[in-house]
């Protein structure tokens, strides 16, 4: 699955326990008729994926649902594992046929 939008949250990463698990939360503000905040945390070595990544970038996340048990209560999280922004996504080239744009002009027809 996949959620897209812009960062409006951009956690620090937090290590947890003595055997250091890191975990980052990013929060993505979609760009619906009616916008939602979507938490999504990144996990483990996941977490530097966020580094070159700022507030108010537009960005692709894939995302894992989680859920667990805890004392008879359950919880649902969403887990990102990878992260793309929009200036990486690829830019569709018309192609050319050989025709500069000067040699367009002669043409009788347009």
């Amino acid at each position: 699955m996949e959620v897209s939008g812009k960062i409006i949250v951009l956690g620090a990463t937090e290590e947890i326990g003595a055997s250091a698990f890191k975990k980052r939360l990013v929060v993505i503000e979609t760009a619906e008729q009616y916008p939602q905040k979507v938490p999504v945390e990144f996990v483990k070595d996941n977490t530097s994926k966020l580094d070159r990544y700022k507030v108010g970038d537009g960005v692709k996340v894939a995302i894992n649902i989680r859920g667990n048990e805890y004392k008879g209560k359950y919880y649902v999280s969403l887990q990102g594992w990878k992260i793309e922004g929009d200036s990486e996504k690829q830019k569709t080239v018309a192609p050319s046929h050989g025709v500069s744009d000067s040699e367009s002009d002669d043409l009788p027809f347009n």
